[in-house]
């Protein structure tokens, strides 16, 4: 088998023992996977969550760090490797009626974000219209046939 071929990370930021748990920070890691730098700042300054607030603080630390190792064009980057794993749990004790006690965990996460250039030079934007063409050509041939 042949392996996947990983992208070169430009620059990687991590975090550990954020005290947020992985279930929460992953629904809001899971809108920036994968999109461009200034797309994925955007969507965490408008989301209206904690984990949104630290992943943007992450963004900006990978950032600056692409900047430090000197990365040609920091607009081609994109966010190619954002992994949240479990970390320890705080376990707590809860004070309850009649002596009894109940106990309390708060979880913990690390986060790992690594961003990566873009190679591709073709934008998506030049697909989108190249298959308008394709389609206008198909119904003026069909109008060309009828007309003959």
């Amino acid at each position: 088998m042949a392996k996947t071929q990983l992208p070169i990370t430009a620059s990687n930021a991590k975090l550990s023992y954020a005290m947020i748990s992985p279930f929460r920070c992953r629904l809001v890691a899971d809108l920036i996977r994968g999109k461009a730098i200034e797309d994925a700042s955007r969507l965490l300054i408008l989301e209206n969550k904690k984990a949104a607030k630290i992943l943007y603080k992450l963004l900006k630390s990978a950032m600056s760090n692409a900047e430090q190792k000197g990365v040609a064009d920091l607009e081609r980057l994109y966010v190619s490797d954002l992994r949240i794993d479990e970390g320890p749990r705080i376990k707590r004790w809860m004070p309850r009626a009649q002596g009894r006690a109940d106990r309390r965990l708060t979880r913990t996460s690390h986060i790992s974000l690594g961003l990566a250039e873009k190679t591709g030079s073709a934008p998506v934007k030049s697909a989108k219209t190249s298959t308008k063409a394709k389609k206008t050509t198909k119904a003026t041939s069909k109008k060309k046939g009828s007309e003959e």
